[in-house]
């Protein structure tokens, strides 16, 4: 794709994300668009907030779910980068952020103390260059009208990516059970779904080792000191206002950390 074209892209969605609006899907705009030119068009989003004061200071990864990859017509995850504006400790002022139609999304985080430089990444080297994991809600939101999204859409616009709130508690992965590690949701004090690690790409750990071995090909490495978010274990639930969700992350030995996403 041209570069005046992945730059116009690029700068649609940047617009739109200061001006709190949303624009039509790119796919509709230009059916030829590919992923790789999705991402070309991601990477050039995030160049426009970094030169506006931004620091990355992670990645996510999304479309974990077979109910959402089937939904985009896809079969595999997609990424998307993290910065310190979108990191939010207490409530998520939805004006202040310009979330336009959030949505919420339970997560294990991971916390890396050394770098890891994809392809070749295991989810054994994962654990090795984590520090801790955390309980995490992602606040998913959309600069595409309507939320009428596709692969191509999703990839351009930061895969979908608004703001993330991570818990207090910091637990050292070795000896956990990832793929069992249970997480119950509610919304406003009642309960709302719950779901097990092994909802993301079997082990969140293999989750972040696909995310390595993929940026490896874009150029990009995952960093001592990154916040990685590694897919959503449950189902995601719109956002408005005055909602209250909560996430209690557990194993067979009963709770092990909570994180709480307050709309305000």
């Amino acid at each position: 794709m041209p570069a005046d074209k992945i730059q116009h892209y690029g700068a649609a969605l940047y617009d739109a994300l200061r001006a709190r609006k949303t624009i039509a899907p790119l796919i509709e705009q230009d059916p030829s668009l590919t992923i790789d030119d999705a991402y070309a068009i991601n990477l050039d989003f995030l160049s426009r907030r970094v030169a506006d004061g931004e620091k990355v200071v992670g990645k996510k990864i999304g479309v974990t779910s077979k109910a959402v990859q089937d939904m985009l017509g896809v079969h595999q995850p997609d990424f998307g980068f993290l910065t310190d504006w979108m990191h939010v400790e207490g409530d998520i002022d939805i004006d202040a952020k310009a979330l336009i139609a959030p949505r919420a999304e339970a997560e294990i985080a991971f916390i890396l103390k050394s770098g890891l430089n994809g392809p070749g990444i295991t989810a054994a080297d994962v654990l090795a260059a984590t520090e801790s994991i955390a309980p995490c809600f992602e606040i998913v939101d959309s600069r595409i009208d309507d939320w009428k999204i596709k692969i191509v859409d999703t990839v351009s616009d930061n895969a979908s990516c608004g703001v993330y709130v991570i818990g207090e508690e910091r637990l050292d992965p070795a000896g956990l059970d990832l793929p069992n590690l249970h997480v119950a949701v509610t919304k406003n004090g009642e309960p709302l779904s719950e779901g097990y690690g092994h909802a993301v790409q079997g082990d969140p750990a293999q989750a972040v080792a696909w995310l390595a071995n993929t940026l490896g090909a874009y150029g990009v490495t995952l960093d001592a000191g990154d916040v990685i978010l590694s897919g959503s274990l449950v189902p995601l639930a719109p956002a408005v206002k005055g909602d209250r969700f909560e996430m209690t992350l557990s194993n067979d030995a009963g709770p092990l950390g909570t994180c709480v996403a307050n709309f305000v």
